[in-house]
């Protein structure tokens, strides 16, 4: 029996939130990531319209200091950076 998870509701909020608090543009936070795709799904994830993998999770958790399970769980809060979001 396959059970489906619920996606996370504010993954793509926290996302962005970490994105501004840096200062960087989407090319500069797809350059920082070392992420070899195009800029536009830095935009796409966060509006919620698309899933970063795994790996792209780790690194927005690394960068802003956080760990992944934060990033994911809509029951934290965020705090990068000592920034509550």
């Amino acid at each position: 029996m396959s059970r489906k998870l619920p996606r996370p509701q504010r993954l793509a909020k926290k996302l962005l939130a970490i994105r501004q608090r840096l200062g960087l543009s989407q090319t500069a936070m797809k350059e920082r990531l070392g992420f070899a795709g195009h800029y536009g799904h830095i935009s796409a994830y966060e509006l919620g319209r698309r899933q970063p993998s795994v790996l792209v999770l780790l690194a927005y958790a690394r960068i802003a200091g956080v760990h992944i399970d934060d990033l994911v769980d809509d029951e934290v809060e965020l705090n990068p950076f000592g920034v509550k979001i």
